[in-house]
């Protein structure tokens, strides 16, 4: 199996990518907005990956967190509102706020078990800074490190309870950020005491099963390296001060903080410490280039990859999504009252 996960072209696998996918064995898949349209179209979607190599426990993720990070969207979906909400909720009523984004995850994770999706790539346990770039800013579950933690377990919570695995992000944290990793490499110059704020959720929730790395330059720890690459963030940073024991992957490979070909990236990624490489724009070259380049996975990963599939069951124990959907509104308008 290769330590990689893919992203697709469409909303229907092609036959290049079914012939690939079948030859590679990534570990995974993602689904972005152009693999969207239906639940009809993404069961079929998903169940068409489930068979390629007969697994039904199969990594299957998505970026669906609500507010302006949605895959799947109105009319088809129920639109959820951003972390933000739950952060504001929270200054009023924090047992409440916990219980609100407990109830909205949940709701959202039936969304995504209904179209066979088994991971979501959400909390965001980024500590919102003041001043820092927007490519967080309202997904940030808010500015104090305990409250974005206890947010954060009851999303995962939730989404537990719908069968789906969550995914904390963006390891060691990306709230101070000047800059948006997508276009270019963040360089943050705090000291490493100051980045204990950051560290903060990410070690109150160690234990999760799934972790996503930060393409986030951190010269307290390492002058050259952004963190994805680093194998002083990678293996001192993540792995020994948070303690994550988890499956560790990469934030996408594709975005443009990063320098070299994506499979350069990706081996190197590998390399520091990370598990998974995570590659999401179904560039056939690409894709290759990432097989070829990467070794087979470890013992260690693949442990760690069904340790983050079996963490959940199923959705059997779930709530009823409207019953949910109502109760986390009627928590929420506590905070305009």
């Amino acid at each position: 199996m290769v330590p990689a996960i893919f992203g697709l072209s469409g909303l229907s696998l092609g036959q290049d990518e079914r012939a690939f996918f079948k030859d590679a064995d990534p570990a995974g898949y993602i689904l972005f907005g152009r693999n969207v349209e239906s639940r009809e179209q993404m069961r079929a979607l998903t169940d068409e990956l489930r068979a390629i190599h007969g697994r039904d426990n199969l990594f299957i993720c998505i970026d669906q967190e609500g507010g302006r990070v949605a895959r799947m969207k109105p009319p088809v979906w129920q639109a959820y509102p951003p972390g933000e909400a739950f952060d504001r909720l929270y200054d009023i009523a924090p047992a409440t706020a916990i219980e609100a984004a407990r109830a909205n995850a949940e709701a959202l994770g039936l969304d995504l078990a209904e179209v066979g999706i088994s991971v979501d790539c959400h909390p965001s346990l980024d500590v919102r800074q003041t001043g820092a770039h927007d490519v967080i800013g309202d997904r940030a579950l808010g500015t104090d490190p305990m409250r974005v933690a206890a947010l954060g377990r009851a999303i995962l919570a939730g989404l537990a309870r719908a069968g789906v695995a969550g995914c904390i992000k963006h390891i060691p944290g990306h709230g101070r950020a000047m800059a948006d990793s997508h276009k270019e490499l963040p360089r943050v110059e705090a000291s490493a005491e100051e980045l204990e704020v950051d560290l903060q959720p990410f070690r109150a929730l160690s234990d999760s099963p799934i972790g996503m790395t930060a393409h986030v330059l951190y010269t307290a720890w390492d002058k050259e390296n952004p963190g994805t690459l680093s194998p002083v963030v990678v293996r001192e940073v993540i792995r020994k001060r948070v303690g994550f024991a988890g499956l560790l992957l990469t934030d996408d490979l594709d975005m443009q903080a990063l320098s070299g070909t994506v499979p350069e990236r990706a081996e190197r990624a590998i390399g520091a410490g990370c598990d998974i490489a995570l590659n999401c724009w179904a560039k056939m070259g690409d894709m290759i280039g990432i097989a070829q380049r990467l070794p087979t996975m470890s013992e260690e990963t693949a442990l760690r990859l069904q340790r983050a599939l079996t963490a959940v069951g199923d959705s059997g124990t779930a709530g009823d999504h409207a019953e949910l959907i109502a109760r986390r509104d009627a928590l929420l308008a506590q905070a305009a009252a």
